[in-house]
């Protein structure tokens, strides 16, 4: 007689979901990011080019930030294909590569930023880049806010971390469409450096909490054997 086949536990920071709704609400977080890494690599290659022609720091700080949140949505496509689904470890090193992300956007950004403002560097008209970013304004929430959503069922900080930097893009293109336009109809010049240095900012405190896992959903996971207060002692504290 062949030796029953072990079937691995689900992540200890899981919601109390049973083993085949965990995989088709990890399939479906797989597919959303799918979608990102198409849109982010579009909206990346777009707004690097706009911003070149238009000397804009901001709508190049944004296209760098699209490519590096395509970056994280790779990351959350690998952390859920094959035996990785189920796995505590790829769920930690998926959330310390996310975070990771946000980290590389700063100092770029900020750098180029201040260097714009101090020396007066004006970019010039991109209908472009206010078209991309008003688009980005639209979709990036849907994404981010459905992602989130399953991270809190499953207990994936990682996939909270790359949805949370969908709302980071959202508010980014926001921003930047406010800096566009005030560039394009007042000459506020100003605005563009402005927006690259909120981009910094952000993007360093995101980095920063996604990589201590804040947001983890730490509740009881009955497949696993750990009850509400072990699954906080487990996973919530080890991140702090």
């Amino acid at each position: 007689m062949s030796a029953s086949p072990v079937t691995a536990p689900l992540p200890r920071a899981a919601a109390s979901v049973d083993r085949e709704t965990y995989r088709r609400l990890a399939t479906r977080v797989k597919l959303l990011s799918w979608a990102s890494l198409a849109y982010m690599t579009l909206e990346g290659t777009v707004a690097i080019t706009a911003g070149i022609l238009a000397g804009s720091v901001a709508l190049i700080g944004f296209g760098i930030d699209s490519a590096i949140e395509g970056f994280a949505s790779a990351i959350i496509v690998w952390r859920f294909t094959g035996a990785r689904m189920f796995s505590q470890a790829a769920e930690q090193r998926a959330q310390r590569l996310v975070a990771v992300q946000f980290f590389l956007l700063a100092p770029y950004v900020g750098f180029e930023s201040v260097q714009a403002l101090v020396e007066g560097e004006r970019p010039e008209t991109s209908f472009v880049g206010i078209a991309l970013s008003a688009s980005s304004v639209v979709v990036m929430p849907y994404l981010g806010i459905a992602k989130q959503r399953i991270a809190d069922q499953i207990g994936s900080a990682a996939t909270k971390g790359e949805g949370r930097q969908n709302m980071l893009c959202a508010y980014l293109a926001g921003a930047l469409l406010i800096g566009l336009l005030g560039n394009t109809l007042f000459g506020a010049w100003w605005l563009d450096p402005a927006v690259g240095l909120l981009i910094a900012t952000v993007a360093v405190k995101e980095g920063r909490e996604a990589w201590s896992g804040e947001g983890c959903a730490c509740t009881s996971d009955p497949l696993a054997g750990l009850s509400e207060d072990d699954c906080k002692d487990a996973c919530c504290s080890a991140d702090k």
